[in-house]
Parts: structure tokens; sequence; C-alpha cells
């Protein structure tokens, strides 16, 4: 659970990174002593703005705004895809032929994919603070497959749209003068700022929850403070020396997210109701682990390779 959180906030950097690179282009921040760009500097302020307080600072009552704030933005972003159809001249072009299947890309794509059901962390006082905690269950199963047809009709606009040169992040994609696209590009750096005030938020309560409860109040604070504090100079030095947001999201999906969401699920699932549940179920639910656990290995291996290809392009570029 905290690696997921962990791996998500370094993607969480790295697109914030992105997208304050296109927003502020031109825009000039120096400091003497350190040799960072002034997106870099940005992301830095940014991420310790949003960040520190919340790691040092217990802080529920904000999780319910950031959810709500996090949605409402997604959705901003979603229909900002479409008018660039509809206002900005940008037309679906049917020579974008969308090949039924690709089996070479389903490692990595799968990673992709599974990466958008993370943040089981906060699910937990996302139901504490619920009004009639019964309904969470239903409120879950709308907002999953709210979430899936939402994401499983951009790609196709996407793709639509753009072709194959359709970039990770589709707002890179879309025509820079547009009115639209700034919007979309300003909603795209909030929403990761929402996610990343969210998750932090999370994870300080979460490791609060496992120090001793004989601890005194402050040397919780302390710690928990000590600790994210760590964790955050360890996210941006890996988000600004690995900005590559498909590989890093990819692998986050392969290697951390397809066990959370599909195999520890079936598996515990299957040991705890053993007995209880009927044999279809029990083969369901195996069948599902061997699937994700085989998806999960290649793709972990397939966004790995993908990822030291771009290191060595970097590396071979500034040499």
């Amino acid at each position: 659970m905290y690696l997921e959180i962990f791996m998500a906030l370094v993607s969480y950097t790295i697109s914030l990174l992105e997208n304050l690179i296109t927003v502020l282009s031109g825009m000039q921040i120096k400091v003497p002593w350190a040799k960072l760009s002034s997106s870099q500097l940005l992301t830095i302020m940014a991420v310790f703005l949003i960040a520190l307080p919340r790691v040092w600072k217990r802080n529920v009552s904000s999780i319910s705004f950031l959810s709500s704030a996090g949605i409402l933005i997604s959705l901003l972003i979603f229909i900002s895809v479409p008018c660039t159809s509809i206002f900005g001249g940008v037309k679906l072009k049917p020579s974008h032929k969308m090949p039924v299947l690709q089996l070479h890309n389903i490692p990595a794509i799968y990673g992709l994919y599974i990466f958008s059901y993370i943040g089981h962390i906060g699910f937990l006082e996302l139901y504490k603070e619920m009004k009639d905690p019964s309904k969470f269950t239903k409120v879950s199963i709308v907002s999953f497959t709210i979430v899936t047809a939402l994401y499983t009709v951009l790609a196709f606009f996407g793709a639509k749209l753009f072709g194959p040169e359709v970039s990770p992040q589709i707002t890179h994609s879309m025509p820079p003068h547009l009115l639209v696209t700034k919007i979309a590009l300003w909603a795209t750096v909030l929403t990761s700022m929402t996610k990343y005030a969210l998750e932090t938020t999370s994870f300080a309560i979460q490791l609060e929850h496992n120090l001793l409860a004989s601890m005194s109040s402050k040397l919780k604070m302390i710690i928990r403070g000590c600790v994210g504090s760590f964790l955050l100079l360890l996210i941006l030095a890996l988000a600004l020396s690995v900005p590559y947001f498909e590989d890093v999201l990819s692998l986050t999906g392969s290697l951390v997210s397809i066990a959370i969401c599909i195999i520890f699920p079936c598996a515990f699932h299957t040991k705890i109701c053993w007995g209880q549940i009927p044999k279809p179920l029990i083969i369901l639910n195996l069948t599902l682990i061997a699937f994700g656990s085989l998806l999960g290995v290649f793709g972990a291996v397939s966004s790995s390779k993908l990822l030291v290809q771009s290191l060595r392009s970097r590396a071979h570029h500034s040499a």
C-alpha cells in the first residue's frame, strides 16, 4: 500500500512538472546556486506548499473536499477534449484507424489502465467521512463504473483526434493556442495538486495509525512529519531525475497496482471465505489471480525496458 502511494506521488510530480513546462513556457525563475529550470523550481515549491503541511499537521476534514474537487476538475479535462474537436477545428480523422488488437502492447497498456484504479489508502478515511457509510459499496460501484466509461471514451477520442502521435498526456497534443487547451492544462496542474494533497493526507493518517498507541501525540507528529518530509525529498529527487510520465505510470500499474486491485482482493476473498463461496466463484478468483500475476510480470518487464531505453536516450543526447 505504501509503495503504491509512493510511486503514485512520483507520477503526479512528473505530471505536474510536464504541465508546468507547457503552461509557463517563457517564464524565467532563477536561483543562483541551483541548476534547475523554472518548471522544476515551481514543482518543488508546489509540492512542499501542498504536501509538507499535510504530513506535519493531521487534517481529515479536507479529504471530502479534495475528493470532490478532484472529480470536478477531472470532468473539466474530459469535457475539454471533445470541445477541441467542436470549437477548435481539430476533427475526428477516419484515417486514424485503431487496430482491434495489438498483443505486444498489452503488458504496458494494462499497467497504465490499472493505475487508474489506485488510491485505496484513502478509502478508509472516505468511508469514515461519509454521512451514511452503508452506501459506500454502492458509491464505489457507481464511481468505478463512471471512471471506466470516462477513461475508455477519452482514449477513443484521443486516438481518433490525434492518431498514433498522441502524447502520454493528451493535453499536450491539443493545439496550444486554443483557450480550451489552456483551461485543460491548468486543470491538469490542479488535478495533480488535489491528488497530491489527498494521497499525502491519507498517507500521513495511515502512518500515524501504525505507530504505537503508547506514544504521545507530539512524538507521533514528529515521527510522521520527519518520515513524510524525507519521503517527499525522495519523491522529488526521483521525479526530477526520471521525468518519464508514461513509463513510470506503466511500471507502477504493473508492479504494484495490479496486486492491490486484483491479486490481493481475490486471494484474500478466496482464503477468508473458503468453503462459503460457490465453486465457480473460486475458479473465477483463481483465474484472475493467475491472469493478473502473468500480466503484472510481463508489464513490469516491458515498462522497465522502456524506462531504461528512455534513460539511455536521455544520456546519449546530453553527452
